[in-house]
């Protein structure tokens, strides 16, 4: 924890948005963000970067009920939703998914997904492509910490991994950081989680952050105090990290979405800001943020999404509470990045863990299914307006292409413009390991 004494003031916590803002202009002359992107833009440098935002859907989503309805099956496997077109021709999904029918165009459905060893709720697989069984010693790091790693921020006040994903009661719903062997100072940036407490300042109010020699000396007095636990290079950074952050406005304002337009946040909308059961809040205005963060700078933004384990009622938990919102937050975003012209250059990646059995059970719901699962991809430069994968007609298992965590996983490398042919990370031990287990690739339908 980032502690320098005086007045007692929190970041994001306590320190109202006045404070942080006065903060903010020391370093760049209270900018918004839209403003300091106009600028770069005049002095001809450019913004423009490789971004993946990733949305995990807590507790695994019913595969046949949103992009692969069997409308061939029993009606015990059916269930109650029906298909609607799409503006692709030939390509069908759920009809409480009207948004992403009308930009098919600029998605990739997948429906063949699978990996999952034992059907355990975890998020770990979604963001490492990886089992969590069998780890080495420290872990396996998540994308987003391997890519803070190997690429590091594109601004110095704009972490290159920012995780949107609140804390849930369900701790593996949330997966914070993940950073692994990477170590501390690799994990995510969380403005809506802990790292909340990872900076406080106990007492320089805004005038005395204006004089940048005496926070300095405040930080050296830190490191100074900070005991030999194996963690001192890991917060080094952060302390680093914390004085960019502290002094620009930049990450303040990309994280404030009320600065956008009216018509922009209504697309969006907002949702429900609580969580769900065990799960994630269906928080529309995360979608929103996290376009704003790639623009500022993020490099991997991960949030997640409800609570889709819906062993009752799966049908009216759909349809009331998650999919038309989930539609509302992912086409806005989609429609957003090709509208701004960033859809060559930010992968969006929406999934859950595994998939749900193809049988109805007696109430109402779909249990844990880890033969096969799907997911959406959209942007990137990928070639969009198809499917990937096949189920059999109950949808119980792959009929063609499977496409496994890890081929997907090494898609979104690529996309970074990162090889996961050649490029590998020391582990703690010193010893090379590849960012994805051998065997997996980038998905050749989309390259």
């Amino acid at each position: 924890m980032l502690t320098i004494t005086g007045r007692p003031t929190r970041l994001c916590d306590g320190w109202t948005r006045r404070d942080v803002l006065r903060i903010g202009a020391i370093g760049v002359g209270g900018l918004t963000l839209p403003g300091l992107l106009r600028a770069e833009q005049a002095q001809g440098r450019s913004n423009r970067h490789k971004a993946v935002i990733m949305i995990y859907m807590c507790g695994a989503p019913s595969h046949q009920d949103m992009y692969d309805l069997k409308m061939d099956a029993p009606a015990e496997i059916r269930g109650e939703f029906r298909p609607i077109a799409t503006n692709v021709p030939g390509i069908e999904i759920c009809e409480h998914l009207p948004g992403l029918a009308r930009n098919m165009d600029k998605c990739v459905p997948l429906r063949s997904v699978y990996g999952s060893p034992n059907g355990a709720h975890d998020s770990f697989i979604c963001y490492t492509g990886r089992p969590v069984q069998n780890q080495p010693a420290g872990g396996w790091p998540s994308i987003g910490s391997a890519v803070s790693r190997l690429q590091g921020p594109t601004n110095p006040a704009v972490p290159p991994f920012v995780g949107l994903s609140p804390d849930t009661r369900h701790p593996p719903y949330g997966s914070p950081g993940l950073p692994g062997f990477l170590g501390v100072s690799h994990a995510a940036f969380r403005p809506s989680g802990p790292s909340r407490q990872d900076m406080v300042l106990n007492g320089i109010d805004a005038d005395r952050l204006g004089d940048r020699k005496q926070l300095l000396t405040a930080f050296d007095r830190l490191r100074r105090d900070i005991d030999a636990s194996g963690t001192l290079e890991g917060m080094d950074s952060i302390t680093r990290q914390a004085f960019d952050i502290l002094t620009s406005s930049r990450l303040v304002d990309a994280l404030d979405v009320s600065q956008e337009p009216a018509e922009v946040r209504e697309r969006y909308g907002k949702g429900d800001a609580k969580n769900y059961g065990d799960g994630a809040p269906r928080n529309l205005e995360h979608f929103l943020m996290a376009r704003r963060l790639v623009e500022a700078g993020a490099r991997v933004v991960t949030l997640n999404f409800g609570r889709w384990d819906f062993h009752s009622n799966n049908f009216g938990g759909l349809k009331n509470t998650h999919l038309p919102q989930f539609d509302q937050g992912l086409s806005a975003l989609i429609e957003d990045l090709y509208e701004r012209g960033l859809a060559d250059d930010v992968t969006v990646c929406a999934w859950g863990e595994f998939g749900r059995t193809p049988r109805i059970n007696a109430n109402g719901g779909r249990d844990h299914w880890p033969r096969v699962g799907g997911g959406l991809l959209a942007g990137g430069g990928m070639r969009t307006g198809q499917v990937i994968g096949a189920t059999d007609r109950l949808g119980s298992d792959i009929a063609d292409r499977p496409v496994h965590f890890g081929e997907v996983l090494a898609t979104l490398y690529h996309n970074l413009g990162i090889d996961v042919e050649q490029t590998t990370l020391p582990d703690l031990s010193g010893r090379p390991q590849y960012l994805v287990d051998d065997g997996y690739r980038p998905l050749g339908e989309v390259g």
